[in-house]
């Protein structure tokens, strides 16, 4: 097999010709005859004025090309779609897709012997990995790493759960305008990711833990020394990867690897967001996540990880604890040790370099079962995911009265309206916000409580929706029903005034309705959302899937050897 600048000739109709002008032009920039022969290590580059969280990826990827040349490679490095999550409109759940395309042509269509994946704001990482096991090109991932604590009045605050708290508290007229203002510039005091578990932390952590990323390199702090060390690290990777041929994503991204990762997201009170992307991640790979058993994980396994928002720390802390080879070694007996790290060895060589660090409070049991947990029910017969350790105990068994909001317009529209028939005991339920419906999926499933019982000191309430919210964020809140809304899901036929019955502990999610008035109301549906005239809005509503099949693009499931 060809490699290194020989490899993928772009097609003239004449090999040699082909070597030769390419040759020629990358002479052009510099190159001597010695790179030239030396294994390409390509990076990819989604540094961005717009996505302030990845402002370290140059400094990373020079770290990570000087590593590349220390092995003998050769680094090039290439622009790929980068997505902000507070920069993107509608959603960037939207765009995940687009930049797994744009990623994916590009690792095929350069020349390359192996690449490294640079990336972190939520949807970046999921995107190039589901490039990069459908390209199959041989990857080590490196996160831009998560941000530092900031502080306000002798208070530690992390982007974002705190944001939505003290949002929460502005809204509820306890924090003036000015106040909030200065809060504004302290939630978020350097590069990186947000520091809480939400998903960029959540997904930096399932890829470590299915041995796509070298150990440590999930919560090492975006500004510290050591996350340019682990980037020379793990350019050193990449050239033996691309040296030995391996091993690619798709012998990484296995059935095993898969399940090591749904016990790492119930374990850490992980993002719901993240069992969406892994379902993606895994459907590139031809594998089916299977929700029954992601519920069943989360029965056995307790969430170990003291972080917001399910617990009171920060990513750095989760570091300085033991990071993840900490958490592997504790829940070896859940785990399958033996699956393949891009190092050559096995999950089991990450959890022995852990370090022990005596006295830390971070890493253990907080709460006695998983993060989340799968809801059935005649609302949800695809499925709706609850993230339990994250919401108000109280409200684990609730029957309430629906309150409906019929898209996200509506409920920005009448959320806060004084007029508004609610009471903190009602299930706030928001429709059509779901991959087809909204579009893309956004983050809305976050209903804000009515401003008038906010302001009367209601702090959380039920919340339905097909939407997704962030791994940030705290509260009783099913999210991601199944199926959406806008394809005919029984959310869809919910009025206000209905009565709702969520049982946790029964893994339930019931509309008290009978049969017959939901068949009326069926038949009143009047369809799917027409498709767009054109462009990429026209190709998601047409292919994009639902909650319980990741949102991927229905045609870019599966590999080219699943026909």
């Amino acid at each position: 097999m060809s490699k290194g600048l020989r490899k993928g000739l772009t097609s003239y109709g004449d090999a040699g010709f082909s070597l030769f002008l390419r040759k020629a032009f990358i002479k052009a920039a510099g190159y001597g005859e010695d790179a030239l022969e030396r294994p390409i290590i390509a990076i990819t580059d989604t540094e961005s004025d717009y996505n302030p969280c990845h402002g370290n990826a140059p400094q990373l990827i020079d770290a990570i090309s000087r590593g590349i040349m220390l092995a003998g490679g050769l680094p090039m490095r290439f622009p790929t779609i980068s997505i902000g999550e507070s920069f993107a409109n509608p959603t960037s759940m939207y765009l995940r897709n687009l930049m797994a395309m744009d990623t994916e042509e590009m690792l095929r269509a350069q020349p390359m012997d192996a690449a490294v994946i640079v990336g972190g704001c939520d949807k970046t990482l999921p995107a190039a990995l589901m490039a990069a096991v459908s390209a199959d090109v041989p990857v080590v991932t490196v996160p831009v790493g998560p941000m530092v604590v900031g502080h306000h009045r002798g208070e530690v605050l992390g982007a974002c759960t705190d944001c939505r708290r003290l949002w929460g508290l502005h809204r509820a007229g306890r924090m003036d305008e000015a106040e909030v203002e200065v809060v504004s510039g302290r939630l978020a005091p350097s590069v990186g990711t947000c520091m809480v578990m939400g998903t960029a932390s959540t997904m930096a952590i399932l890829i470590e833990a299915m041995g796509l990323s070298l150990p440590n390199s999930a919560c090492i702090p975006a500004p510290h020394a050591e996350r340019l060390r682990c980037g020379e690290a793990s350019g050193k990777v990449a050239v033996a990867l691309a040296t030995g041929g391996g091993p690619r994503p798709r012998a990484l991204v296995t059935a095993a690897s898969v399940r090591n990762a749904m016990v790492l997201l119930q374990a850490t009170g992980g993002s719901t967001n993240g069992l969406v992307h892994l379902t993606a991640i895994a459907g590139r790979a031809g594998i089916a996540l299977d929700l029954n058993e992601f519920d069943r994980i989360g029965r056995e396994v307790p969430v170990l990880v003291d972080l917001k928002p399910s617990g009171e720390h920060y990513m750095e802390h989760l570091h300085h604890a033991g990071g993840v080879p900490r958490l592997l070694r504790e829940l070896a007996p859940h785990l399958d040790m033996t699956a393949p790290t891009v190092t050559g060895g096995t999950l089991q060589d990450y959890a022995d370099a852990a370090e022990e660090v005596p006295g830390q409070t971070v890493i253990r049991v907080i709460k006695p079962v998983g993060g989340m947990a799968v809801l059935r029910g005649n609302l949800c017969p695809g499925g709706a995911v609850i993230k339990h350790s994250a919401a108000s105990a109280a409200l684990m068994a609730h029957e309430g009265r629906a309150v409906v909001f019929t898209s996200v317009r509506d409920m920005t529209e009448r959320v806060d309206d004084p007029a508004l028939e609610v009471s903190a005991d009602d299930i706030l339920v928001l429709q059509n916000a779901g991959p087809k419906g909204a579009p893309g999926m956004p983050e809305a499933g976050y209903l804000p409580i009515p401003k008038k019982l906010a302001a009367a000191g209601v702090k959380d309430m039920v919340r339905i929706s097909d939407a997704r919210m962030s791994g940030t964020a705290f509260g009783t809140i099913v999210l991601h029903v199944t199926p959406e809304s806008a394809v005919g899901g029984p959310l869809g036929l919910v009025r206000t005034g209905d009565r709702i019955r969520l049982d946790v502990a029964a893994r339930e999610l019931t509309l008290l309705v009978d049969e017959a008035e939901l068949e009326a109301r069926r038949a009143a549906f009047t369809g799917a959302p027409p498709l767009p005239r054109r462009g990429y809005a026209r190709l998601f509503q047409q292919e994009v899937l639902q909650a319980d099949e990741g949102c991927d693009f229905a045609f870019l499931k599966g590999t080219d050897e699943d026909g």
